[in-house]
This record gives structure tokens, C-alpha cells and sequence, in this order.
């Protein structure tokens, strides 16, 4: 019997639904995916050729992918890159994965920045660059500075810069604050590590991939989270911002954290699921007119 392109995603969708517990629908995209990129087309093509017969060197393509995510390697590792905020990044296992609710932090950060003027934000923890490059991208005014303490992960996001041409934006190694004495900056942003140490969920999924130092974050997942807060004053212009990414369950320990540090008009920030996801907080200093 000839394997057709659908043949060939409907029994690699179900055998991603045996091994990996997926959502059919959820399998459905992920086998399709694979197939495309073993036929390197898009998913209009796949949907208009599925009563194509696939040739032996595509099937030998396609299984091997398929081997890959049935051991339970995340899609975005298996392809090398993975979209966010309209851009394609390149992604590895010295990354975390970007994800669709850390669009959440980006667009607070957005609405905050203005479009016509010279502006300073700070990423900490870029990882892949993510946020930093999308903030960069969509305010081509704002200098962007973003610091990672891997080199490894720097080294990724030196990549993406560079294939995205963006020029607003400096890359710098970094343990937090640790390298920016004396620097400040009118936003700082950052999605840390937050899950707690212990949790069960770091054994399971895609999570078994990534790098555990950019997941977690001590026994309440909270103490990277407490490090930026307890020392972002040190770094922020009057009247700065600080917007900081966290767990669904974590918005009131955040907000009691920046309001026992002095920041006011925090507010919590629901992703595209309703969960809580993003904290902000400003600096309560104003600019002096006083002259001497």
C-alpha cells in the first residue's frame, strides 16, 4: 500500500498520542510539523499534496524526526529554531525554549516605551534574546542591552541579532546586575528562572530538555525573582519600570516583594490563558529641577 503525506501524519499522529499524552489536536500539529519540515514546505502545500505518495528519501527523513519527539524531544530543539513575537529565532539546548505567554512581557513593555524617542531597557536573562530582540525590533529608538550569565546562551542570542539585523541592541555577559555598576535604565525586563527546585513538573515533557539553571529557582522558585527586585533600584531611572515574567500562582508573593523594596503602581498582567504572568512595578524617584 502506498504511504501517502496524510497517511504518513495521521499514524505519526497517533502514535505521538500513545507515547506522549497529547491532545490530538495537539499531536495533529505536531506530526504535520514534522512532515513539513522533512518536505521542507509549508502546511498549504501539505494540505493540498496529502494524497501525494511520499518518496523513500522523505520517509526516511520523517522517521527520523519523528524518533526524535517520541523520545520526548521538544520541536523547537529537533528544528534548531522557534517563532516568537513574529520572529524566527534560533534556539538550542543551552536556551530556554521562548514561549507564547512571555509575549505577555513584551507587550507590557511595549505599551510603556515610547516610539519617537531615545529610551534604556534592560533584559536580564536573555536567553535566546527573545525579548530583548522583539522589544528591539518594534522600538527602533530604544538602546536594548541584554545580559545573560551563560555564554553559551549569549552566543545564541549574538546569532539571532545578527540574522535580524538589529543594531539597538547590546549583548553583554552577566550574572544579573553584576557587570552594570553605575549603569541605569529607564525599563528593566526579565523572564527568570521560577519554578520551584522540587517541582515534579522539571522531570516531565519538553522541561527535561532545557537547561534547569534558566527553570528554576530554589525551594519557592522565587530566588532569582527576589535578587532583580532586591537590587533594580541600584539600576533604574526615576520613574523606571521593572517587569518581571513569574509563575501563575506567584502574582501577590511579586507584588509584596517590589512594594517591601519601595516600587509603586504594581500591577499584575494576565497572559493570553488568564493566568497571572507578569508584575510591574515603577520607581517612585522624579527627576530633580532643582539646580545649584
Amino acid at each position: 500500500m502506498t504511504r501517502t503525506v496524510r497517511t504518513a501524519w495521521i499514524e505519526a499522529q497517533q502514535r505521538i498520542i500513545e507515547q506522549l499524552s497529547l491532545e490530538a489536536n495537539e499531536a495533529k500539529f505536531e506530526a504535520q510539523l514534522l512532515l513539513q519540515n522533512a518536505l521542507n514546505v509549508n502546511r498549504a502545500w501539505l494540505i493540498a499534496h496529502e494524497s501525494d505518495a511520499l518518496q523513500d528519501n522523505v520517509k526516511a527523513s520523517f522517521e527520523s524526526l519523528l524518533a526524535r519527539r517520541l523520545l520526548g524531544e521538544p520541536i523547537a530543539y529537533i528544528f534548531g529554531y522557534r517563532e516568537f513575537f513574529g520572529l524566527n529565532l534560533i534556539v538550542s539546548p543551552d536556551t530556554l525554549i521562548p514561549r507564547p505567554d512571555t509575549e505577555t512581557l513584551v507587550e507590557a513593555a511595549l505599551n510603556r516605551i515610547p516610539t519617537d524617542v531615545r529610551y534604556s531597557v534592560l533584559d536580564l536573562g536573555t536567553g535566546t534574546g527573545a525579548v530583548a530582540l522583539a522589544i528591539a525590533k518594534h522600538r527602533p529608538e530604544a538602546q536594548v542591552m541584554a545580559i545573560d550569565a551563560s555564554s553559551t546562551a549569549l552566543d545564541i542570542a549574538k546569532r539571532n541579532a545578527t540574522q535580524l539585523a538589529l543594531t539597538n541592541i547590546d549583548l553583554r555577559l552577566s550574572n544579573w546586575f553584576s557587570a552594570l555598576e553605575g549603569e541605569r535604565f529607564h525599563l528593566i525586563v526579565s523572564n527568570p528562572p521560577y519554578i520551584e527546585q522540587h517541582d515534579t513538573h522539571l522531570t516531565q515533557g519538553d522541561l527535561r530538555f532545557e537547561p534547569i539553571s534558566a527553570l528554576a529557582s530554589g525551594a519557592d522558585g522565587l530566588d532569582d525573582i527576589r535578587e532583580i527586585i532586591d537590587n533594580c533600584l541600584l539600576h533604574m531611572q526615576p520613574q523606571g519600570w521593572l517587569m518581571l515574567e513569574h509563575g501563575y500562582n506567584q502574582a501577590h508573593l511579586v507584588t509584596d516583594l517590589m512594594a517591601q523594596t519601595g516600587l509603586v503602581a504594581i500591577e499584575t498582567i494576565e497572559d493570553f490563558g488568564g493566568n497571572n504572568r507578569v508584575t510591574i512595578g515603577k520607581n517612585p524617584l522624579i527627576v530633580s529641577t532643582h539646580w545649584d
